[in-house]
């Protein structure tokens, strides 16, 4: 199972790297895949996606679906 979330505040590679462990501090069993140009994250795997809402806010890259 795959999610697509949009994340209009990732704009370089650093960005990808504070996206990626606040995913991954939530859901550590899932795969993310980040595209830069699209401001996109893709989550594969099973998640709760809200709680990985919740933790991209507090990161300071609010998402929302795709």
């Amino acid at each position: 199972m795959a999610t697509v979330l949009n994340v209009d505040n990732m704009h370089c590679g650093g960005c990808v790297k504070s996206v990626t462990r606040a995913i991954k501090n939530v859901a550590p069993a899932v795969e993310v895949v980040a595209d830069v140009a699209r401001r996109t994250v893709e989550i594969r795997g099973i998640a709760d996606i809200k709680a990985i809402l919740h933790a991209l806010d507090d990161a300071g890259f609010p998402g929302r679906p795709a």
